[in-house]
């Protein structure tokens, strides 16, 4: 029960208002340690109430010490403005009974309407690093007297080559202060480098692995030719799978867009979510989402991380995700709070091996899936014949068993011609070429031995008679 952990009364009455009764297990942990005042490394599985477990104690905080004379007190940093927009919302829910006020800093808005929202003074800001450094270089962001530090989502904002941007921001804050770090894995490389340099003496919790298998998602895998017909099957699922809010996943923004397309013209209540959409555009897709509105949302991985949306039941990815820890974040937006969900991927021809991949990485195996009226080509890989171990030469073959001397381009080349002395000894010659006549050979040839050759019309000249005893072949002159 919350009551055990020690929270204050208005943070009890807010957790009534949302029927939350009773900790998860990642809150249990948290929520004492951070209240003991301790930097913090955490790590969970999707959907597991991570948001409340340093939100719930942060507030606690501010609430039994009060501090209107300070600048902002608290700030979270977020790798997306949705999750920032969500983290906001949650925690105005969570305040609700109390006078602790929150603001979110996105880029995409106006500058000056921030700035002016600034100078109220909230306890709380949320943001994402980007538009946080603008105001910091600007000095219209004062961060002296910051009290807690959050990174939410730490290994998302190294992946995004945010961690210049966070370092600067981090400089600017007070050094006295608490430090949390959140993220999907606590082994993801550059995250012990930057928790030394902003954390002091951390305490690591990991609840679970966010490569365990989700108990409450099925996962199956159908086969696609083209992404002609992924459309085709992605239209066959909404029309006859059940469900309340489904979320078609892609690896680009075109793709996004076309596949939102092809789902409207099919009579689907489709939109589309992607990172180069205006901020009003983004946050109007996502209050129809989240209102029930619009039932079906193709978006890129900017809607992978974090959000939590209720209800929604279908998880497609259209696309085979680029690791495995992005497919967990994916399917995680179903599944959750108990609550099942299913999971589909579609997989082409130059998808196997990744799906492979992503078996064993994730340690499972998907449940394949046929669509009898959308039938594939494509079956999966051919088996491969192995060469067989120690396989023995044919017996009719005489020289299987012998091996074959490698030949030289240059031998080969020069079969059939008189081999050329070497540079180290210009006099060397063949033996037959260079034999000494024996004395019985040694004789005067007779006369019709001796007779002379008729006038040959072409007669060499003496250099290259000389060339016969030298080893040199004759110059060619040119004509």
């Amino acid at each position: 029960m919350f009551e055990q952990l020690g929270l204050s009364e208005p943070l009890l009455k807010s957790l009534e208002k949302l029927h939350l009764k009773t900790p998860t297990p990642v809150q249990e942990v948290m929520i004492p340690a951070l209240l003991g005042g301790k930097d913090v490394q955490a790590s969970a599985m999707t959907g597991s109430g991570k948001s409340a477990a340093f939100l719930l104690p942060l507030l606690n905080k501010m609430i039994e010490s009060p501090a209107p004379a300070t600048a902002t007190r608290c700030l979270v940093l977020s790798p997306t403005r949705e999750l920032a927009l969500q983290l906001d919302r949650h925690c105005r829910d969570l305040a609700s009974f109390t006078s602790i006020s929150s603001l979110t800093i996105l880029g995409g808005e106006s500058f000056k309407e921030q700035k002016a929202k600034i100078r109220k003074n909230p306890e709380i800001i949320i943001g994402t690093p980007g538009r946080i450094l603008e105001h910091v270089q600007k000095n219209s962001l004062e961060l002296g007297d910051l009290e807690f530090l959050v990174l939410d989502e730490a290994d998302r904002t190294l992946d995004m080559g945010l961690r210049d941007a966070v370092m600067e921001i981090v400089g600017q804050c007070k050094k006295e202060r608490q430090t949390i770090l959140l993220s999907a894995t606590l082994k993801h490389q550059g995250l012990g480098r930057i928790s030394s340099e902003i954390q002091n003496n951390p305490e690591r919790i990991a609840i679970g692995s966010h490569r365990t298998a989700h108990a409450y998602i099925n996962q199956e895998i159908i086969l696609a030719d083209d992404p002609a017909h992924k459309r085709q099957l992605c239209s066959w699922l909404l029309a006859n799978e059940t469900f309340k809010k489904s979320v078609i996943f892609t690896n680009t923004r075109l793709s996004a867009e076309e596949l939102a397309s092809f789902l409207m013209k099919q009579g689907h209540r489709a939109t589309c979510l992607h990172g180069e959409m205006q901020q009003d555009e983004r946050k109007r897709v996502m209050s129809l989402f989240r209102d029930g509105k619009v039932g079906i949302l193709v978006a890129t991985d900017l809607a992978a991380r974090g959000l939590d949306i209720p209800a929604i039941d279908l998880v497609i990815n259209y696309a085979m995700p680029r690791s495995g820890d992005e497919y967990v974040h994916r399917i995680g937006r179903t599944g959750r709070a108990g609550a099942t969900g299913l999971a589909v991927s579609l997989i082409a021809p130059q998808e196997w091996n990744l799906m492979e991949s992503i078996e064993r990485y994730l340690n499972l195996d998907f449940k394949r899936r046929k669509v009898e009226a959308l039938p594939a080509k494509f079956t999966g890989p051919g088996k491969k014949k192995k060469p067989a171990k120690n396989s023995k030469p044919k017996a009719g073959n005489k020289d299987s068993g012998k091996l074959k001397a490698k030949q030289r381009h240059r031998d080969r080349k020069n079969i059939g011609k008189r081999r050329q002395p070497s540079a180290e000894n210009p006099k060397e010659h063949s033996a037959a070429q260079h034999k000494e006549p024996s004395a019985a050979q040694h004789k005067e040839p007779s006369a019709a031995q001796h007779k002379e050759p008729s006038a040959a019309p072409h007669k060499k000249p003496a250099v290259a008679e000389k060339a016969k005893h030298d080893g040199f072949a004759p110059l060619k002159r040119k004509k």
